[in-house]
């Protein structure tokens, strides 16, 4: 597995996702070696990565530099080549990827996000397994809905080369790997649009049940969490509508509401923000204790694609949760249900005004909530459906 980022530590939705796929191979039974990025933007101490994690996945790490680069910014647009893309790629990480395929044969090469796919060319070179992409988003999805939502005509400008030619570079990988796993049905659907790939497969993001606690902790009065990395411009967007659109409208109605914020890389916008009974909390050293103080989880998203890791681990918690249609894009839930769907400023008012008033519902919602992620989203199950994925495809090949 090639991996964009560290795997360890589970501060974030990717490595999130990726920690649960690599452990629930292991667990099956596979033998799994890890090659990861180590960059400035998630930067960890291998020293400090637990022997059991990196005994079971022979991890290594490669520095990769992405600090953004006014030379490397303009290069990129005057060649036509994707930014986001070509700053993974270093010469340090191609000698290791040779090495490790020069050294042992895999039965499979899995690249974790589009990214590694820079480095498709150097793989082809150094074995003949077969290739396949988890796609924790259709990165190029992204940033056109980013691009249609930037008011600023220059800005906008770039940000639409950005999303051209990241297009361009995700289209041309899914047509030269041999398998893709999408980690929602729509961005499989997708996938088979953008594609000629007959296999592609749907996994979403699992979760071992059997780590969790039977019941989580739901507080009698009313409270408002949201939890997010906030260098992910989708997050950061949604977070400014929330306070802009939807807070005065709430407070009007529940004066004593409070909404606290959590999460890495809290802009300094945010750090400062003098809002009446909004608590950022910024990041916070155990995720599962810091849900167990709230009773809703809030998640105005926009833009993104994929499965939002957070908006199921919350469910698994319990949490009534209130989100749009493409926060809750890849959960096979039912509106009323399992959680609440909102479109506008004024529904998602409602919605929380609704859920602080109603404790029964916010319970149901929860229960109920927390059965769907079991039905769904069981790691263990999950790792058998890729198992079967991987022998069918190497019988192809």
């Amino acid at each position: 597995m090639l991996c964009n980022k560290s795997p360890w530590p589970k501060h974030e939705g990717g490595p999130i996702a990726m920690h649960a796929m690599i452990s629930g191979l292991v667990q099956a039974g596979h033998t799994v070696k890890v090659l990861a990025a180590n960059t400035n933007k998630y930067n960890v101490d291998p020293k400090c990565i637990p022997s059991e994690f990196q005994n079971k996945t022979q991890i290594e790490f490669v520095d990769i530099d992405l600090s953004l680069s006014i030379y490397g910014a303009a290069y990129n647009f005057l060649v036509a080549k994707s930014y986001h893309i070509s700053r993974f790629y270093t010469k340090a990480f191609v000698q290791k990827i040779t090495e490790t395929l020069q050294k042992d044969t895999y039965d499979i090469i899995q690249l974790e996000t589009l990214q590694m796919a820079v480095y498709l060319d150097v793989i082809r070179k150094n074995s003949k397994s077969p290739v396949v992409l988890r796609a924790h988003n259709i990165e190029h999805k992204i940033w056109q809905r980013i691009t249609e939502n930037c008011p600023n005509p220059l800005k906008r400008l770039y940000l639409n080369h950005l999303y051209k030619t990241l297009k361009r570079f995700e289209i041309g990988v899914l047509n030269k790997i041999d398998g893709i796993i999408a980690i929602t049905p729509v961005d499989a659907r997708n996938f088979d649009r953008l594609s000629h790939s007959t296999n592609i497969i749907s996994i979403p993001f699992g979760i071992n049940l059997e780590t969790l606690p039977e019941d989580s902790v739901q507080p009698d009065e009313a409270s408002l969490f949201h939890i997010g990395t906030m260098n992910w411009f989708p997050n950061e967007e949604s977070i400014k509508w929330l306070i802009n659109e939807v807070w005065p409208m709430v407070l009007q109605r529940l004066p004593n509401l409070e909404l606290h914020l959590a999460g890495r890389y809290m802009p300094g916008w945010l750090q400062k923000l003098s809002v009446p009974n909004i608590i950022v909390d910024g990041e916070v050293p155990d995720v599962w204790e810091y849900m167990q103080r709230f009773s809703i989880m809030v998640v105005p998203l926009f833009s993104g694609s994929g499965i939002r890791i957070k908006i199921v681990e919350a469910m698994a918690a319990g949490k009534a949760i209130i989100t749009t249609a493409i926060g809750a894009e890849g959960i096979n839930y039912e509106n009323g249900q399992h959680l609440l769907i909102a479109k506008d400023a004024r529904s998602f008012t409602d919605a929380i005004v609704k859920l602080c008033n109603d404790k029964t519902l916010r319970e149901n919602l929860g229960k109920n909530a927390r059965m769907l992620i079991a039905k769904d989203h069981d790691n263990n199950k999950l790792m058998q459906k890729l198992t079967g994925f991987y022998t069918e495809l190497l019988k192809k090949n």
